[in-house]
């Protein structure tokens, strides 16, 4: 039995979420999981249709980038999803998609803002979106330069209270302590950017939500005296 079966299933089946949520365009967007005790990821494979897509086919990277199981290419974003295991330690899947409002946000090269109670319901802050690559980094090693623009845009943000950014002119990417709570800040992601999109055309000069509504919506799901869902409802208390 492949002694990575279970990783493999567990980031196959990711993969096929956010295929279901309508989040991948064409072959493009990934989601990995990390084991953290073995020091491993399991990534989709680069290119290969979603429709073909099988848990076999998923590759096993150290996190140094090095392959340890599968006959196919991992995810040219691998470098980018490695870098993210290592400098937030408390991280178990990493997601990046293409999807349409949040890589409209990121191709405008601006972070979403945080415009309602929706958004605080999950986030107690903008999205932020990154800096942009400079000739040097494109011209270098572009996934790990990629990794480390989002590493510099938290280093005075927490990457647990926002599980989410966005890549200047290339697109969204989320993390989460679960590989599918991953998948869900990924598609809270979209969401929240087709809201705010939304908003601003309706009104462009609305102002940002008030800082009390937003202390009050992101504390009652996620501060310690938290009172939103039930007690012991499993590991995505708080995220719905």
């Amino acid at each position: 039995m492949n002694p990575y079966r279970e990783l493999k299933e567990i980031a196959w089946k990711c993969n096929m979420e956010l295929k279901n949520l309508g989040l991948i365009v064409h072959t493009f967007g990934n989601a990995s999981a990390v084991d953290r005790a073995r020091g491993v990821v399991a990534i989709k494979p680069s290119g290969v249709r979603y429709e073909d897509l099988r848990p076999e086919d998923m590759v096993v990277v150290r996190l140094n980038n090095t392959v340890v199981d599968g006959a196919l290419r991992p995810s040219s974003d691998t470098k980018t999803h490695t870098l993210l295991y290592r400098h937030f330690p408390d991280i178990g899947g990493v997601v990046h998609t293409h999807s349409p409002f949040a890589v409209a946000w990121a191709q405008a090269r601006r972070g979403v803002p945080i415009l309602g109670t929706t958004h605080a319901d999950h986030l107690p802050s903008d999205i932020p979106c990154t800096g942009s690559m400079t000739a040097r980094m494109i011209k270098g090693d572009y996934e790990e330069e990629t990794g480390k623009l989002i590493v510099k845009a938290f280093a005075r943000r927490s990457y647990e209270d926002v599980p989410m950014v966005l890549v200047a002119s290339h697109g969204p990417f989320a993390w989460g302590a679960t590989p599918e709570k991953a998948v869900h800040h990924s598609y809270m992601l979209e969401e929240l950017s087709k809201m705010a999109y939304l908003t601003l055309q309706i009104n462009p000069s609305v102002s940002r939500l008030q800082p009390a509504l937003i202390k009050k919506h992101y504390q009652r799901k996620h501060g310690p005296e938290s009172y939103y869902g039930q007690a012991n409802s499993g590991p995505d208390k708080g995220d719905q």
